[in-house]
């Protein structure tokens, strides 16, 4: 008998690297056919990427990943707001990567079929429910027109926004929630700006341009690969495909709106520009839910708390999930009570994280309070927005999602 995981993406390949790790079989479905490195940038925050170091990624991570230098927001003018030094730099033991999250998903596989096999994970197959047995679970999946069942001690759904495993749980819970803004997601190969590693937001809450390098510079021509995220609040009445988290589209959708964006360090409008491909993406999260566990069965992931891409939190929970609920089954077994452990250990934190993140409590929303009290007028931020004022609501997120230096410098990593 096998823990299955339902997913093959950064959260199920981190499972299945975890559970080889402690010893215990495991088998992964994953619903792509022949996966490609796709999507954009993410980041990685310092707790996680101790936890990747842990399962002796260290290697891997240097070769697809930048060290994120530093972190910044800006006003819509391109403002100074509040800039800090992020991993090494600002004293974590451990640094903060910027990486092509495809690129990321590929260097995971990689090392779970170099260290658990092939037959590890089978592909094309749609976890689609599982019934609780007196042994563990029996799931059901779709292999090409195929309806095949799989029994194990303990079901990990770790398949994302839209979960079989979680609307089972949650019949009647819908769609996903749409915040009414719209992400508009691209890379360009551009000249690094500022630090050269720098990460940086710039606007207010109706709309926003995030930005940062995902590939060290090319040698002859100083340029690297920019992954770059254009946001904006639109009528919420319009129809917009919220499901469809691939859709390709022309910049003229949003170029026009962040025409005079041109801050001199940085020129966004050309960034737009020369965009390699642009892919449209509706703001979308999950209301909290009050539980992840269904008897031997849990989710972990966006399949348990899909959130607003702010803060870096999504794909560093999702692997700090995994190797949570691997400690879990290390001390209890697979089943039940490991499950119950690893959801008390995340959930009240990952439902607060995502309702900060709809909200005031995230770290972008110190540009909106100086779109607010500055008035168009940015001479005047350090006169209406103190630094001190800024500093501390900087550390307040970083205490809400546990990542400030000395928590985890002081944390060992999660299985010993």
């Amino acid at each position: 008998m096998t823990v299955i995981i339902a997913g093959g993406g950064i959260a199920g390949l981190t499972m299945g690297l975890t559970l080889h790790e402690i010893g215990v079989p495991f088998h992964i479905l994953e619903s792509v056919n022949d996966p490609k490195p796709l999507g954009v940038g993410i980041n990685l925050q310092p707790p996680c990427v101790r936890e990747l170091f842990a399962l002796g990624l260290e290697e891997m991570l240097e070769e697809v990943s930048v060290k994120t230098r530093d972190y910044g927001f800006y006003t819509k003018t391109g403002v100074e707001i509040w800039t800090e030094p992020r991993g090494r730099h600002a004293g974590y033991n451990w640094p903060q990567y910027s990486v092509h999250r495809g690129e990321l998903q590929m260097g995971l596989l990689k090392a779970l079929l170099a260290r658990c096999g092939e037959d590890s994970i089978t592909f094309g197959c749609r976890v689609t429910q599982f019934t609780n047995t007196d042994k563990g679970v029996a799931v059901i999946y779709q292999q090409g027109e195929t309806i095949k069942s799989l029994s194990g001690t303990m079901l990990v759904a770790a398949d994302g926004v839209h979960s079989a495993i979680r609307a089972q749980m949650y019949p009647d819970e819908g769609a996903p929630v749409w915040g009414g803004a719209i992400m508009w997601r691209g890379t360009t190969t551009a000249p690094a700006f500022l630090s050269g590693t720098s990460m940086i937001l710039a606007g207010h809450d109706t709309q926003r341009f995030v930005t940062y390098p995902i590939s060290a510079p090319d040698p002859e021509t100083g340029e690297a690969l920019i992954n770059w995220i254009a946001e904006a609040k639109v009528d919420p009445n319009e129809h917009i495909e919220k499901s469809d988290w691939n859709r390709k589209v022309d910049t003229s959708r949003f170029a026009a709106d962040f025409a005079d964006w041109d801050f001199g360090w940085i020129d966004i409008p050309e960034l737009i520009a020369n965009a390699n491909e642009v892919f449209e993406y509706p703001m979308v999260d999950r209301e909290p839910v009050d539980s992840w566990t269904d008897g031997a069965a849990t989710l972990i992931g966006d399949a348990a708390h899909a959130t607003y891409p702010v803060g870096s939190s999504g794909a560093s929970q999702a692997i700090i999930d995994a190797r949570l609920l691997g400690a879990a089954i290390k001390a209890h077994g697979e089943g039940h009570t490991a499950a119950k452990t690893y959801e008390d250990q995340v959930r009240p934190m990952a439902n607060a994280i995502t309702l900060a993140n709809r909200g005031n409590g995230g770290p972008d929303a110190i540009m909106q309070m100086a779109e607010d009290r500055c008035a168009g007028d940015f001479d005047r931020l350090d006169e209406v927005l103190p630094m001190r004022e800024r500093q501390e609501h900087a550390e307040s997120f970083k205490k809400l999602a546990r990542i400030r230096v000395e928590d985890t410098n002081t944390q060992a990593p999660i299985i010993a």
